[in-house]
């Protein structure tokens, strides 16, 4: 056999081993996907894709990178929002969200500070595409960068990104009068209710608040749901912990997005 010849079955067969380690970390409903870096050439890029709406990946080790595809054949036509929740410790890679003209967009990076989500909405011409990068490192301990994803049509295309739950910088400051029309009529939930009491948890960088519903005005999912007697409910709603939100009397008007798990990922 020819040397270039023996060069090129080589490449083959290194291509069709990583493909083929690429495709075994794939559950069984191809929604998730788990695998290790330590199975991939340096300087390589895998290629994963996951047609469902709600998934996770799971990547130990990471080395080289990933581009994973989100959603069907048929999703791009339509607008999209993809939301991330990592795990944390994050460590060993970054997360990019691919952009029309070839641009990244830093979503998550590795860290053991905040472990709040991160959204992205493409257009109905972007890719619907993240690329995993591995950050190097010296020494080989254990890394897993782990994320949960979430994948939904944007409805409202034309309004801002403060309108879908996107514009986390101003998530604590007070609401202008627009700001809280627009999300008045956006928002997932909107409901009347007391604060029955607050739990920070530092791991998460989140604040949980248990709130007791008086009225419930909007919701697109049953966040809150009534009795058949018509008595008051109660639901946890999560917001940034650095928001300092402190338990005290009053009646309020909650308003927010569903992120992953209806009714327990949800933040005002």
């Amino acid at each position: 056999m020819q040397p270039s010849a023996l060069l090129c079955a080589l490449c083959a067969l290194c291509c069709g081993l990583l493909a083929a380690a690429a495709r075994a970390g794939y559950s069984e409903d191809r929604c998730s996907w788990k695998g290790s870096g330590l199975t991939q050439e340096p300087g390589s890029v895998g290629q994963l894709a996951l047609a469902c709406t709600e998934g996770g990946i799971e990547w130990l080790y990471p080395a080289g990178a990933l581009r994973l595809t989100l959603g069907g054949p048929d999703s791009d036509a339509r607008p999209r929002i993809a939301c991330l929740r990592p795990a944390r410790p994050f460590a060993g890679a970054q997360v990019f969200a691919e952009r029309e003209g070839g641009s990244l967009e830093l979503l998550l990076a590795e860290g053991p500070g905040p472990a709040a989500g991160r959204c992205v909405r493409w257009g109905p011409r972007e890719g619907r595409a993240l690329f995993l990068q591995a950050t190097p490192h010296r020494d080989i301990s254990r890394r897993v960068a782990f994320f949960r994803f979430e994948l939904r049509e944007d409805g409202h295309p034309e309004l801002p990104p403060q309108a879908h739950g996107l514009d986390t910088d101003g998530a604590c400051r007070p609401c202008s009068d627009a700001e809280f029309l627009l999300a008045s009529c956006t928002s997932d939930f909107v409901i009347r209710g007391t604060i029955h009491g607050v739990a920070h948890n530092t791991e998460l960088q989140e604040s949980v608040i248990t709130v007791t519903a008086a009225r419930v005005l909007r919701q697109t999912l049953p966040l809150f749901q009534v009795g058949a007697s018509g008595g008051q409910v109660q639901a946890s709603i999560r917001t940034p912990l650095r928001c300092g939100v402190r338990p005290g009397p009053g009646t309020f008007l909650f308003m927010g997005w569903s992120r992953f798990a209806p009714g327990k990922e949800s933040h005002n």
